[in-house]
């Protein structure tokens, strides 16, 4: 069946048909998550427990496990699902035998990410009986239509400029994403109406507001803010891998900025990050950001290799970038 395109895949999710095994893999672990309920839900509706069995990936990866469950009839009727989550390759020659076996329980895999050349991927997408969806974090048009959806399913609507405000600081994970949603709905209440104002009375004292004032002050000379603001930030939620990619798309906003104008930024700069953001431009060069842009981008391929072989970006290099940066604002800011 190889991989779902996304066209495909929401009647997929909807009904997965004769497939007998779906791999859903990639960054977004909320998303994964979320992609293989629904699976579960439409297949085996209200969480029948005769209907559904979750395997530990070390028992399913032992011969025998994983197709004997495939094959198991559920004493209630009806079809089967068998879950199991944190897959690695290790699970490929079960899976494997799985599919070779009997049954017609649909089994559910859940892995992070998985290099095209992983067994287990590879299984998944030549397989005619199985299905691979990736599950990758959206981002810009995406998930702003993205937000715009889960809003609107939550009984409430947000002004363009909230949601453009929203997107340029969620969507990290899926699971997160849905709650702060949720939050915010529960503010507006039945048929309300967001705009930018609310977002920030609701997120004011969360990690997204906390992280994005030590963006403006990492780039605008403010050593002392930036080191009070990434603590707080970090003890408010935010993880590694956000502070370094929400410090990427901030420099690279202020890359833009001086070549375009800070007019050309969609979304617009907030109004109470405008002065730091401006001072930001008066003290960064266009090739000095370039630099900075190609240090950021080595840091977050350090991160997620970080030496452990987990590809989750470890905090000391997060800190180390971040104030890195900042103590270079802060000497370029003296120097005028």
């Amino acid at each position: 069946m190889a991989k779902l395109d996304a066209r495909r895949l929401p009647g997929f999710l909807k009904d997965p048909g004769a497939a007998r095994a779906v791999l859903l893999f990639g960054e977004d672990a909320g998303l994964v998550r979320e992609r293989a309920d629904a699976l579960q839900e439409a297949v085996a509706p209200g969480n029948d427990p005769f209907r559904v069995a979750e395997l530990p990936r070390d028992v399913a990866a032992k011969p025998g496990a994983l197709s004997g469950e495939a094959a198991a009839l559920a004493l209630t009727g009806g079809r089967r699902v068998v879950r199991v989550r944190d897959a690695t390759d290790a699970l490929a020659p079960a899976l494997r035998e799985a599919l070779e076996g009997p049954g017609e329980a649909l089994i559910l895999i859940e892995a992070g990410e998985l290099p095209a050349r992983s067994k287990l991927r590879q299984l998944a997408e030549g397989n005619a009986a199985a299905a691979a969806i990736p599950c990758y974090r959206e981002r810009g048009a995406e998930l702003a239509g993205t937000i715009a959806a889960l809003l609107k399913a939550e009984g409430v609507s947000a002004e363009p400029a909230a949601i453009e405000w929203l997107a340029g600081r969620l969507g990290e994970d899926r699971g997160m994403l849905r709650r702060e949603l949720e939050k915010l709905a529960l503010y507006a209440g039945p048929g309300g109406r967001l705009a930018e104002e609310d977002v920030l009375a609701c997120m004011g004292d969360g990690s997204a507001l906390e992280l994005d004032e030590a963006l403006v002050a990492a780039t605008s000379g403010d050593l002392p803010t930036a080191d009070r603001a990434l603590e707080s930030a970090m003890a408010e939620g935010a993880n590694p891998v956000q502070v370094i990619r929400a410090l990427l798309r901030h420099v690279q906003r202020l890359h833009l900025a001086s070549v375009a104008g800070i007019q050309a930024l969609q979304p617009p700069v907030f109004f109470r990050s405008k002065p730091g953001f401006e001072r930001a431009l008066r003290i960064w060069r266009t090739d000095a950001l370039e630099t900075v842009l190609a240090g950021l981008l080595d840091a977050e391929r350090q991160s997620k290799s970080g030496g452990t072989g987990r590809p989750v970006p470890d905090a000391a290099v997060a800190r180390s970038a971040f104030l890195t940066l900042a103590r270079q604002s802060a000497i370029l800011a003296r120097r005028g």
